[in-house]
This record gives C-alpha cells, structure tokens and sequence, in this order.
C-alpha cells in the first residue's frame, strides 16, 4: 500500500514510518497542515493516517487551520480516499468530529503499531471490495498473513516483487497501468522506474511458472495477472 502518515510529533513519526516500512508499505509523510493538504492532492494514496492536531502554517485565507480542515477539504472535493483519523484518547469530541468530517475510522494514542496496520489493512480491503483470500488458479494471496502461496508451499518473495504482486491481485483479474503500479511502490523521496518496474515483472513471471496464473502485457494498457490453464 503507499500511505500518507500525518503526525508532527517526530518520535511517534519516526516509529510509524518505521513499522509500516518493515511491514512492505510505501509511506510519504506530513507535519503540518500545509504539506499535508498538497501532498494529499498531488498523489493518490491507498490510505491516509491523520492526526488532527497540527500545526496550522497556511495562510488564514487558505481554510486550513488544523488536520480536520484538511480532512474536510479533501472530501468536499471527492476524495474518498480511506482515513484513519488518530485522536487523543480522552478526547471523545474530536473523534466525533473526524468522524463526521469524513473519516473512517479512528485510533485513540497511545496505540499498539500493530492494530494501526490491522485497521489500515481493513480499511483498504473495505474501499477496494477485496477479501481476506484472493486466489487465481494455484496461486493464492492471504492478506491477513501477507504472504503468496502455490498450492500449499508458501512462495517468498523480495519485497518490490512481492509488492508489485500485491497490486496485481488487488483485486484479481484488473488491469493495472504502469504508472499505477510505480506511483503504488514509490515515494517522493525514492522513485520506481519502467526499467526496474519490468524487471520485477520480469522475475516474477518466472516464479509463477508452476502456478497457473501468469502476467499478460496489454500494450499500452498495462499489465494483468490471470489463469494461463
């Protein structure tokens, strides 16, 4: 998943970014009001975390005053990317608030990391349409424990490969362009290209040979995974 983190506590920014990092996430991360509000609008992300607390750096004619505001921006102009609002946890009226501006759901501090990657995950699955299980002919995704499985041997894989097969099956049989899969597995600080983009897919073709399911290239469309028996 590439995610936007919003939180301007450092130490908590830094353990966030850290944990979903090792969990295979592409993670671009937000301080303030403002460079949440344009990173938000540059570069679609699969989920946003957002602590309403910010510091408010725009001007006052911007509209932006704190994390909320930016939440409610993002709505009012069709985003339904999904958010996971983070909230102090005796602050019932804040989540109240981040609720009704348009999150979709809300983790009060402190918080266990693996809850927050539980919830994300959720969340993503929920705005996709995807389940728990995703499987094309022997080939088998198990989002909950993420990890592939061919028939019953699991099937480890570097993280891009991994990554970029993820995206393939999310859901099975879509039509995924280049350009989606490089803005999934890159961030503003480390970019993906074609090259190393069709190498991946290179590789992976050859480690689904017993599977059944194979990586078909659509011309200028993009790539599909599907049953090649």
């Amino acid at each position: 998943m590439r995610i936007l983190l919003v939180e301007d506590d450092p130490v908590l920014r830094d353990v966030m970014l850290r944990s979903l990092r090792d969990a295979g996430n592409r993670v671009d991360t937000a301080i303030n009001v403002e460079d949440a509000d344009h990173l938000w609008r540059v570069q679609p992300f699969d989920a946003v975390l957002l602590d309403l607390n910010l510091p408010a750096t725009a001007s006052p004619t911007s509209g932006l005053a704190s994390g909320l505001a930016v939440l409610r921006q993002a709505r009012a102009r069709g985003d339904r990317t999904p958010v996971l609002v983070l909230t102090a946890r005796n602050r019932t009226d804040e989540r109240i608030a981040g609720l009704d501006a348009g999150a979709d759901d809300y983790l009060g501090k402190p918080f266990d990391l693996a809850e927050v990657e539980a919830r994300l995950r959720a969340l993503v699955r929920r705005a996709q349409g995807t389940e728990d299980v995703a499987a094309i002919a022997q080939l088998k995704l198990d989002r909950k424990a993420r990890r592939f499985f061919v028939g019953s041997s699991a099937l480890d894989l570097p993280a891009r490969e991994f990554e970029v097969l993820w995206e393939l099956m999310s859901p099975p049989g879509r039509t995924v362009s280049k350009r989606e899969l490089s803005n999934k597995l890159s961030t503003f600080d480390e970019s993906l290209g074609d090259n190393a983009l069709e190498a991946f897919i290179s590789r992976l073709r050859r480690k689904l040979a017993t599977s059944g399911a194979g990586i078909r290239t659509l011309r200028g469309i993009g790539y599909l995974l599907e049953a090649t028996e």
